[in-house]
């Protein structure tokens, strides 16, 4: 009996021309969605956030939606590409602007600093104009990662500006969606249930800079520590 011939795991497979620059750093750009997948296991893990539980649904939500417009809408490759599989819509463009967007619209509109009063340390937070740089930065980011598709030849123009529309118009309905969750109680009902209370999910990150809260009680344990050497 013949050995059955290999198949190419191709999450991960990305061709590019080894002599041109640009496309190897392309290349590097279309392993961004894997890498933000790895960054919202971290974030979920490490701050059991409800407002990035809420961002990760949405954003696996978005893909389930893109695996099914490509086998709706069946369109090919460029011709000029070696992969498989549908590619209309981006699933990269839309995977990226989804993400690019909801993280500005919860910069701009959601998350509202509020200063901590149980510390006396006065501390620095993000002011609007440089969450509006983040977010920039952030949308920047998003637009280097669809172009990259097009350099590479794994989409056409059409199909890229079609993921980043499905991209952006899912994210608006799905920051509605939690918006409405929010107003209508039913987030703080959630966090009042025993699952919430198991696993320690919390809703700080609307706040609070999380990373500046840390620094707080650091600072407020080493000036307390100062104090019993004296």
């Amino acid at each position: 009996m013949e050995d059955a011939p290999l198949a190419s795991f191709s999450l991960t497979h990305i061709h590019y021309n080894p002599h041109d620059r640009i496309s190897y750093l392309c290349a590097w750009l279309a392993l961004v969605p894997q890498e933000l997948c790895m960054v919202y296991a971290t974030l979920i893990w490490s701050t059991r956030e409800i407002e990035i539980i809420f961002m990760f649904i949405g954003q696996m939500t978005c893909e389930v939606l893109n695996w099914g417009l490509k086998r709706w809408i069946k369109e090919e490759r460029p011709p000029q590409m070696n992969g498989k599989g549908y590619g209309m819509p981006s699933s990269h463009a839309q995977f990226v602007t989804f993400f690019s967007l909801s993280l500005s619209l919860f910069l701009l509109f959601r998350h509202k600093h509020s200063p901590n009063p149980s510390t006396s340390i006065e501390h620095s937070h993000l002011t609007l104009l440089q969450r509006g740089l983040l977010s920039l930065l952030s949308l920047l980011g998003a637009s280097l990662v669809a172009a990259s598709r097009m350099y590479l030849n794994y989409h056409t123009r059409k199909q890229v500006l079609v993921g980043v529309g499905a991209g952006a118009t899912f994210a608006l309905l799905w920051f509605g969606v939690t918006t409405w969750l929010r107003s209508a109680g039913w987030v703080q009902w959630g966090l009042e249930t025993w699952v919430a209370r198991v696993f320690r999910v919390r809703d700080l990150v609307v706040e609070e800079d999380l990373v500046e809260a840390g620094w707080q009680r650091w600072m407020e344990r080493r000036k307390l520590r100062f104090r019993k050497q004296q």
